[in-house]
């Protein structure tokens, strides 16, 4: 059902089944969502956006015309069937407790723009940083969006077309610090369409991941990031400091064993929606206390 406030907002319920949306929104995979009580305002694309769950459904608030609210659907994967993803992943105990504890985070559609610089910028950085420097970006270069009455001046993320006529200077002035050159390089790529994130949907896994790798200051975690939160690549497994600590220690006894060899592990042992194992594991590990995560992992 679709409804206008007086206000001018206008509003959806979206019927949705086993869907965290507190853990899907602070779970390291966007960073321009804030929380207040329940509810979580944040921007998708040029549209302010404000989400509430209200037992079997979300509300849905935006003070930009929705069209068929297709946009936030793809966005937030409110279609995507939990239970068999889930049932894909293998049973043994370390991952069922953080699948059980976490119990319908899911993984986003974003934008690969968006994302691919978010995750640049989040280079050595935790999360709370890397919102504030990607706020910094959205104010000095993004175009402010409508957003209803008493509600703070928000604005989009720049796009590549913005951020490619900047100086490395103009991006540091931000505290973006090293970053700034990779950052400046992508949307240069993207602008000139030397990078194509609709062609590198058509390729394999390996050939998507070559590709962003290419890019100045773009590792296999930042690339495996974009593939699975923007371009739709399920098996991805960003290996972070975070997941690390977790493969190593629940599944290589501590063992000082090197990132090849478990980022192979992952790849073979999670399978095709190895990056929902792999979310549930990162949130698991950052949110949890150290003797409540795995029994016996510290």
């Amino acid at each position: 059902m679709v409804f206008t406030e007086p206000t001018g907002i206008r509003q959806r319920n979206f019927k949705v089944r086993d869907y965290h949306l507190a853990a899907t929104l602070d779970s390291g995979q966007a960073f321009r969502w804030n929380p207040q009580g329940t509810t979580w305002t944040g921007v998708i694309g040029h549209r302010w956006v404000r989400l509430t769950p209200t037992g079997a459904f979300i509300l849905a608030e935006s003070s930009s015309e929705p069209g068929d609210w297709h946009w936030l659907e793809e966005y937030l994967q409110t279609r995507v069937d939990l239970d068999f993803v889930l049932q894909q992943l293998p049973s043994d105990p370390v991952l069922q407790q953080a699948l059980r504890t976490h119990r319908g985070l899911r993984l986003l559609r974003q934008d690969p723009w968006e994302c691919l610089a978010s995750f640049i910028l989040s280079s050595t950085k935790q999360i709370t940083q890397i919102k504030q420097i990607v706020e910094r970006l959205c104010r000095r270069y993004g175009v402010p969006v409508r957003t209803p009455a008493r509600e703070a001046v928000i604005h989009a993320f720049p796009g590549p077309d913005r951020l490619a006529t900047l100086s490395e200077p103009d991006l540091r002035a931000l505290g973006m610090g090293f970053r700034a050159p990779y950052l400046l390089e992508a949307a240069r790529r993207v602008a000139a369409g030397r990078l194509d994130f609709d062609q590198l949907r058509q390729v394999s896994l390996d050939e998507a991941r070559a590709v962003l790798m290419d890019l100045p200051g773009v590792g296999r975690k930042i690339a495996d990031c974009v593939l699975l939160f923007a371009l739709g690549f399920n098996q991805a497994f960003p290996v972070d400091v975070w997941v690390l600590r977790a493969l190593r220690s629940a599944w290589f006894q501590n063992r000082p064993v090197p990132l090849s060899q478990v980022v192979r592990f992952a790849e073979s042992h999670f399978g095709a929606q190895g990056g929902y194992a792999q979310q549930y594991l990162f949130h698991h590990m950052r949110t949890q206390p150290a003797v409540q995560r795995f029994g016996s992992l510290t």
